[in-house]
């Protein structure tokens, strides 16, 4: 049976689908039933990417019926799926599901965990952005199978598109949430080419003169979550336009999301100022929740389009409802004007930038709802960012000299997204890129930018049958393998051409000229560059060449463990050859497979966990290890290899001195270095029971070399061979420094352990610090004594366990801390030391920033607030470490639903002026700052690795 070509636009503000009949030429919009109103459906061309969990007894069942029976993926009992839900969370906040789209694409937050929505009451049930996703995919295949059941969704010829900037694991979660919907065979396809397949389909039969003159096609889509930057290449071929996309942008949560949200502060802070003037005074009112502000922003949305329209009033009211019994007198309302539209949007966001600056780069942007916004809001800027960054490519497709330093702009502009349905911003971009050029350029008309996406994954399958034109769309960039321990001339790049610019999708590109030898059942790795700068012919697959450092784009390093198949003899090196794909959805896949022709393959996989560890435009091109890296290792063989040696106890003692004598002072350890170290150790982790003082050494070393536990590639698979120990707990129980040394090396690596993990080691935290004398007697030998210092370092180190769990732990610390005697002006010794354990401790469970752990796991503000408020009860002059601990109690991180309130912000920073704490405590507290290096050593307990820097 001919199957429907069908397209699914999966946007961050509304889904649309679009299809053809088997044989059809005509591109048709999938009428959506839903919910408009309570037990009210009807079919809407756009179904909004929302929704909406009511409270118990909110709504009837029936109010919710829609024309099947679908329980929802997510597995909440009542939930509203687009209009209504849309409508709903308008009117009460803390209870709407938006932005899912931006969330996939968020490494923050663990996108597989129910965290939506983002900064809602404990009883408001939660999903992840993954099932968000899929609800609405489910939503569409119920709708679909009704209309057609002989065509069932999933049997047909289905395309979902996706911002051209989504990376591999963004893609990867989006597939998961199609399969999740109940459609595990799909392509997907840039969200910029969908538009512009769209226009070329709609223009098919007059193409040639439609395009006639252009060379390069700026395709610019900017929805309510992400702007999207794509270039294509125009060129006649038998007098016929040939299309070529030839560059991408980088990912920016940036979009109509953005713009609704500072018009909400807008707003805000003329309620507060209309507030302070009717109490009179100007004192601010308490900051919006971050539910409430998610309500405000919607009601701005809806301002922000009544203001564009081309019939739009001088202004609009925007009125947010009281709460609870206060619904209708606790009401604020203040104007939105058409002037502020034209200075917060059109200059705010779409500058005229003139002098063609590039964006402006920040360590951390606006983070509102969770969500990672663009430091930078500005789209023109980061619009000449990337029309830098594809320069060579852009001169060549103009037909521009090579040594022109002018900023090359196209000649035509495709407008794309719901934001340009306000005919002025579409103007105001038209406008900037005519200055840039210095003359007017052609802007090719999109009749409706709500639905082109989906229309064009349609047009896109028709091309694929040959039925419509279509954009030849392989590699956008050139990928190469670095060569370790090889520099090119002038400190360039040493590197292997792995798939060259233009490869088209699905098309197997193999280095048949070289052989690498991997070794199974060891990690190995390869770092890999992409470049778009290497202008003109496109070098051939193994080629060697070399490359600036400033062209290149670094990918997560590629790391695996290779495995002998099952049955096959384990060899301890393999011969191989590297075999390279651009997949279907534009991402790269490489394998290794076996030179000796029996068709063995591995394939590798990106570890898209390197982002957490390090600035990767930081990350140094070659490991270069010391010298005496060997004698080392060979030092480390000696006392804890397999050959029995008769070793001296002094020897064991002194290991760590030893290596610092051949390496170096440990503190200046790179992480890769360490990692070589942790892994020598862990080849020997037999040894380590030979003595107690070989226990203690091993455990020592290991925890250090792999400590935070993450960073590195492969930490993953290390950690896991580490945990693989934990049960059976250490040989020398017995002594007071081995049991140290165990609960020191699972502190020093908790941030490379999982949930599950970090609950485990939670069970000896509450056994060692609560359990009695008859608890005790039934404890397992394998379950190691902890000291009160090291149960505490371990318990505030696991920062993946639920923010519930973290409510208790610190309520049970606080508890601990206000019954500590305080008598005398002075603290002796013991009571200081006291203090300063549990106050760290503290500090680091009520932390509002996280070292490695997810966002939406930190304790409760509220619950922050209350320990915030006994702390406030201790004189911080004495007791300093209490001025610590809430600093970063009290952290700013810009999220409402983590930070705590400002009337508290403000007790806190009076106490840290009067009391004459550093100015970089006040400083967290009263921005959104990078930690300084003193105060993340004093958080973490220890320096991290050189080099390696936590970015959350």
């Amino acid at each position: 049976m001919t199957p429907y070509l069908v397209s699914i636009d999966l946007g961050t503000t509304n889904t649309v689908l679009a299809y053809a009949a088997p044989g059809a030429q005509e591109v048709e919009l999938f009428t959506i039933e839903q919910l408009v109103a309570p037990g009210e459906v009807a079919g809407q061309p756009l179904l909004p990417s929302n929704r909406y969990h009511p409270a118990e007894g909110e709504l009837a069942a029936g109010e919710l019926q829609l024309p099947w029976l679908l329980p929802d993926v997510a597995g909440v009992a009542q939930v509203a799926v687009g209009r209504l839900a849309r409508n709903l969370g308008a009117a009460t906040p803390g209870r709407l599901v938006t932005s899912a789209k931006s969330w996939l694409s968020h490494p923050g937050v663990d996108r597989m965990a129910p965290i939506l929505p983002w900064g809602a009451e404990p009883d408001v049930p939660k999903v992840s952005p993954v099932a968000a996703s899929a609800s609405y995919l489910a939503h569409l295949r119920a709708n679909w199978n009704i209309r057609f059941p002989a065509h069932p969704l999933e049997r047909q010829e289905l395309v979902l598109t996706v911002p051209a900037s989504f990376d591999e694991g963004a893609r990867a979660l989006t597939l998961e949430a199609a399969k999740l919907a109940g459609l595990p065979q799909l392509r997907l396809l840039e969200e910029p080419q969908a538009a512009l397949y769209d226009w070329l389909y709609r223009h098919r039969a007059s193409l040639a003169q439609d395009l006639a003159g252009t060379r390069l096609v700026l395709v610019l889509d900017t929805g309510g979550g992400t702007t999207d930057f794509s270039l294509v290449k125009v060129e006649l071929v038998d007098g016929e336009p040939a299309l070529t996309r030839i560059g991408v942008g980088n990912h920016l949560i940036l979009g109509g999301d953005n713009m609704d949200l500072a018009l909400a502060h807008l707003v805000e802070a003329r309620m507060n100022e209309a507030a302070g003037a009717a109490a009179g005074n100007a004192a601010p009112r308490e900051r919006l929740s971050a539910a409430r502000l998610a309500q405000l922003t919607e009601r701005c949305r809806a301002a922000k389009e009544q203001l564009l329209a081309p019939d739009a009033p001088e202004f609009v009211t925007v009125t947010l409802l009281g709460a609870g019994a206060r619904l209708i007198g606790g009401s604020r309302k203040a104007e939105l004007r058409r002037e502020d539209i034209a200075r917060v949007v059109l200059d705010g966001f779409f500058p005229l930038n003139e002098a063609q600056e590039e964006a402006k780069r920040a360590r951390a942007g606006i983070v509102e709802f969770g969500l990672p916004y663009a430091s930078d809001p500005a789209v023109t800027r980061h619009l000449a960012s990337f029309l830098r960054q594809h320069a060579a490519a852009a001169r060549e497709a103009l037909d521009l000299p090579e040594d022109d330093t002018s900023l090359p702009v196209p000649d035509t502009l495709l407008l794309n997204g719901g934001v340009f349905r306000g005919a002025a911003l579409a103007e105001r971009l038209a406008e900037v890129l005519g200055r840039w050029r210095g003359q007017p350029l052609r802007v090719l008309h999109n009749d409706d930018p709500d639905v082109a996406v989906a229309r064009g994954g349609v047009a896109y399958s028709l091309a694929r049958q040959g039925q419509a034109p279509a954009i030849e769309s392989g590699a956008a960039r050139s990928y190469y393998l670095l060569l370790e321990g090889e520099r090119g001339t002038n400190g360039h790049l040493r590197a292997v051409c792995l798939l060259p610019r233009g490869t088209p999708a699905a098309t197997e590109v193999q280095l048949a000229d070289r052989t690498f030898a991997l070794r199974l059942g060891r990690p190995v790795r390869f770092h890999l560059v992409s470049t778009i700068a290497d202008a003109g012919q496109a070098p051939q697959p193994g080629a060697l060449v070399d490359l600036a450092p400033g062209d290149v784009v670094r990918l997560p390093p590629i790391a695996t463990v290779l495995r002998a198949a099952p049955g096959a003899a384990a060899r301890s090196d393999v011969p191989v050859q590297l075999v390279t794909t651009l997949s279907e959805v534009g991402s790269l896949e490489v394998h290794c497979v076996a030179a000796d022709g029996s068709g063995q393959r591995w394939q590798l996989a990106f570890e898209l966990r390197e982002a957490e560890g390090g600035d990767p435009a930081e990350t140094p091109e070659i490991e270069a290890m010391p010298a005496n890296l060997d004698a080392a290792i060979e030092k480390i063989d000696r006392i804890f290899g397999t050959r029995s040696k008769q070793v001296d106890p002094k020897e064991v003692r002194q290991l760590r001195a030893s290596l610092e004598h051949l390496l170096g002072r440990r503190e200046g350890w790179t992480t890769p270095l360490l990692r070589r170290l942790f892994d020598a150790l862990m080849e020997r982790a037999r040894g380590r029971r030979r003595s107690s003082e070989h226990e203690r050494a091993w455990l020592n070393l290991a925890g250090y070399s792999l400590r935070p536990g993450f960073g590195h590639p492969l930490d993953g698979w290390r950690i896991e061979q580490l945990w693989a120990m934990f049960e059976n707990g250490v040989q020398y129980h017995k002594e007071g420094q081995v049991r140290a040394e165990w609960w020191t090396l699972w502190r020093r690596v908790a941030g490379g352990l999982d949930t599950e993990a970090q609950l485990r080691l939670l069970d000896d935290f509450a056994f060692n610090l609560q359990a009695d004398a008859s608890e005790r007697g039934k404890r397992p030998i394998t379950l190691v004594d902890g000291s009160e210092d090291d149960m505490l370092r371990l318990g505030a180190s696991l920062e993946r366990i639920p923010s519930a769990y973290k409510a208790e732990i610190g309520n049970w610390m606080m508890e601990q801390i206000m019954a500590i005697p305080t008598a005398g002006a002075k603290l002796d010794a013991k009571t200081a030391a006291t203090y300063t354990r549990y106050l760290w401790a503290l500090g680091r469970v009520g932390a509002r920033q996280s070292f490695h752990g997810s966002a939406h796991e930190v304790a409760p503000a509220e619950v922050a607030e209350e320990w915030l408020g006994q702390l406030l009860q201790l004189d911080w002059k004495k007791v300093e470490p209490a001025g610590f601990a809430a600093a970063h109690i009290a952290r700013m991180t810009g999220d409402r639903s983590r930070d705590i309130a400002e009337a508290v912000r403000e007790q806190v920073l009076r106490r840290l002026s009067s009391t004459g704490a550093p100015a970089t405590w006040s400083a967290m507290v009263r921005e959104v700052v990078e930690l300084d290096q003193a105060s993340e050593t004093r958080m973490l307990g220890e320096a991290l690795p050189p080099g390696l820097k936590l970015l959350r």
